[in-house]
């Protein structure tokens, strides 16, 4: 699995609109920002001004779960139909193992542009691209509703956003659990 930060906006802008409430200079929002971004009911609104994108490469079985996100995210990802049988498939489409013979048997339906067959039995950890643009507010929902999932996907989904946005200390919260 790959998570890439790719690009981050809207942190100014967010600071601006938070100021306005306030009365103040935005340059003293930071301190204020970091006080609400926790307290959800309103107060952390501005985090959904703050879009990432992220280029990511998971398994089918992790985008399944990262699909229930959808309120203020867009993805654009590989289309099975256009890509899964315009080369043959190697171990390396895979996020796990899977036995030669049945990669054999995927390719032979792709050499034979047997679409819908390839497509019903290619294995849950076939890997997908996707670009996901969402914001802090999704991130941050998603860090405190998936860090400590079992399906380690998540983990790493979780450690990678952390290293790569501008604003980690508005996504974690490390007095919560």
């Amino acid at each position: 699995m790959k998570v890439d930060v790719l690009e981050e906006h809207g942190y100014e802008c967010a600071l601006l609109g938070l100021s306005l409430s306030y009365r103040q200079d935005p340059d003293r929002m930071p301190a204020v920002a970091r006080r609400l971004c926790f307290l959800g009911e309103g107060h952390n609104k501005y985090l959904e001004s703050i879009a990432v994108w992220l280029d990511m490469t998971a398994p089918r079985y992790f985008w399944q779960q990262f699909d229930t996100y959808r309120v203020g995210v867009t993805k654009q990802s590989e289309s099975t139909m256009h890509t899964l049988t315009s080369r043959p498939l190697s171990p390396d489409d895979f996020a796990h193992p899977i036995p030669a013979n049945y990669l054999d048997y995927l390719n032979g339906l792709i050499a034979a542009n047997d679409w819908e067959e390839a497509k019903a039995g290619v294995p849950e950890s076939l890997l997908q691209r996707r670009v996901v643009c969402l914001n802090y507010m999704v991130l941050q929902r998603m860090i405190r509703q998936r860090k400590t999932h079992r399906l380690p996907e998540w983990h790493l989904f979780v450690e990678r956003v952390l290293e790569g946005v501008q604003h980690p200390e508005l996504l974690e919260d490390e007095g919560r659990s």
